[in-house]
């Protein structure tokens, strides 16, 4: 397979290697790069990847979207091994069963460094990044420049702590992540500044998430500032963060299998969703050839894609402030790569470039005073096969987090991005006719601990419960006391920021 990439939003012939592809991050014309084919999996090769580890699951998976002539086989094993050595469970994203039903799994994610599921891709991320600058400047004579990437990410929680754990101490590269001043939980914000490395830089912006996601892409809008600090994206939007997150969806899906003991099953993965990259990478999955029933899409009380999905109209309400607040997102900008798979079925005519001409007029709407595009009623309708949704209000994410720990046997504790999951599975669970033996696996996103004012409303009445000794993790008790590394920045404008980046990046070279 010769797979290349190219742009969401471009009418030309455009297409780029993969290299290319994550060291740039987003492409030229602002829209999102995606794979040129989606590889199919024959029954055959399904059957024979059931008993592999997470490890070997990975590099079978990436080694369809990578040419072998840009990352040998050995060098790609020795990448995914090294990425996920890090994690805290041999399984890495073990499967575990919610007892107070008999169909309801969840799969957790947070065995990574920083507690997050953002750890299962930007760990690969960031040794991706050093193995391509290490290649790039292996030849370089003494005195001559060498290629450099500046790092530039916004986050409304677990991407900047992941992103910051995965490039820490990263040769050539410098990493700025912006977060929305006071909108981060108080452990995200020390998992964020309390690494002090002096390629790590930390800046809370005086403004909303949507706010940081404006500016990061605002900078790489600017050809003159990229060019010259040649700048990279860690945010979802770079695509080496959803073909990472792929592995677990089959990882899953077979665990599921042997707890099952059967073939005739059928499964739902429900997926607490903000700028839609994890549960983006379902969808690859079930398009490579995974038996997905259904993608479920949970959202809080910010719930632009559930609107959608029931509407057709997307538009960009500004966020409100949840108890889930990674999901406090008014733009999903990874919809976007979905949008153009549905838009390509449809009134794209399986026309690449007519497809990326429509792709642009939507996000051009979206970005004008109007904020807001309307899909075809055949658009929808391909979209509505493929996802369903819901949309959980903060009382009934603190009752979830309640509930569960009451009536599961081992008091299980979810943080609020979870319990968004778990209700929205509950939901789904009422109101659809579901085929017989139907299982649902909720996605588990963050460690509880991130969250210890929700997680404490929804258990503090329980006799003998205590976030110390329940929740809170040895290491992660630290933090609190350690030395921090923090920029505010009062006025969320690209000068300001620019300004910041480039002062930053001089104190690095002193």
């Amino acid at each position: 397979m010769s797979q290349v990439y190219r742009s969401t939003r471009s009418a030309t012939e455009q297409e780029i290697s993969f290299e290319e592809a994550i060291i740039t991050g987003l492409a030229k014309d602002g829209g999102l790069f995606i794979p040129s084919e989606i590889p199919q999996i024959s029954k055959d090769a399904l059957s024979e990847w059931e008993n592999l580890s997470f490890q070997e699951l990975a590099f079978n998976i990436m080694r369809l979207y990578i040419k072998e002539s840009e990352i040998p086989n050995e060098d790609l094993k020795k990448l995914v091994e090294k990425s996920y050595s890090t994690f805290r469970s041999n399984d890495v994203t073990p499967l575990v069963k919610i007892d107070s039903k008999n169909n309801l799994h969840l799969l957790e994610l947070f065995h990574g460094p920083t507690y997050a599921f953002k750890d299962v891709a930007l760990q690969f991320v960031g040794n991706l990044f050093e193995y391509f600058l290490q290649r790039k400047n292996a030849n370089k004579k003494e005195g001559e420049e060498r290629d450099i990437i500046t790092v530039v990410g916004a986050t409304s929680g677990d991407t900047g702590s992941a992103a910051i754990y995965g490039l820490r101490n990263k040769k050539d590269v410098s990493v700025f992540i912006m977060y929305p001043t006071g909108r981060v939980s108080p452990l995200q914000e020390d998992q964020m500044t309390t690494v002090t490395d002096d390629n790590i830089h930390t800046f809370s912006v005086k403004g909303t998430f949507d706010d940081c996601q404006s500016l990061v892409k605002q900078v790489f809008a600017d050809e003159e500032f990229n060019s010259k600090y040649h700048i990279g994206a860690v945010n979802s939007i770079n695509w080496a963060r959803i073909l990472a997150q792929i592995t677990y969806y089959f990882h899953a899906y077979f665990n599921l299998k042997k707890q099952v003991g059967s073939e005739d099953f059928h499964v739902k993965f429900v997926v607490p969703s903000g700028n839609f990259g994890d549960i983006l990478a379902g969808f690859y999955a079930e398009e490579m050839g995974l038996p997905v029933e259904k993608l479920v899409v949970a959202t809080n009380e910010n719930n632009i894609l559930h609107r959608f999905i029931n509407s057709g109209v997307y538009d960009r309400t500004p966020a409100k402030v949840t108890y889930s607040p990674a999901m406090d997102i008014s733009i999903s900008s990874n919809f976007e790569r979905f949008l153009w798979y549905m838009v390509r079925k449809t009134d794209g005519k399986n026309d690449d470039m007519k497809t990326g001409s429509i792709m642009a007029n939507f996000m051009s709407s979206l970005n004008s005073p109007k904020g807001e595009f309307t899909v075809s009623p055949e658009t929808l309708a391909v979209t509505r096969e493929i996802l369903a949704s819901a949309s959980v209000t903060n009382e009934e994410t603190v009752a979830t987090i309640r509930e569960t720990y009451q009536n599961t046997s081992n008091k299980y504790i979810l943080d609020p991005h979870s319990a968004v999951g778990i209700h929205t599975c509950l939901k789904t669970m009422e109101t659809s006719e579901d085929k017989p033996n139907t299982y649902y696996i909720s996605l588990s996103t963050a460690h509880p601990a991130k969250f210890s004012e929700v997680v404490n409303l929804a258990l503090g009445e329980f006799e003998g419960y205590s976030f110390e000794k329940d929740v809170l993790p040895t290491e992660l008790k630290q933090l609190s006391s350690m030395e921090k590394k923090i920029r505010i920045i009062e006025q969320a404008d690209l000068q300001t920021v620019e300004a910041a980046i480039v002062e930053e990046l001089a104190k690095e070279k002193k």
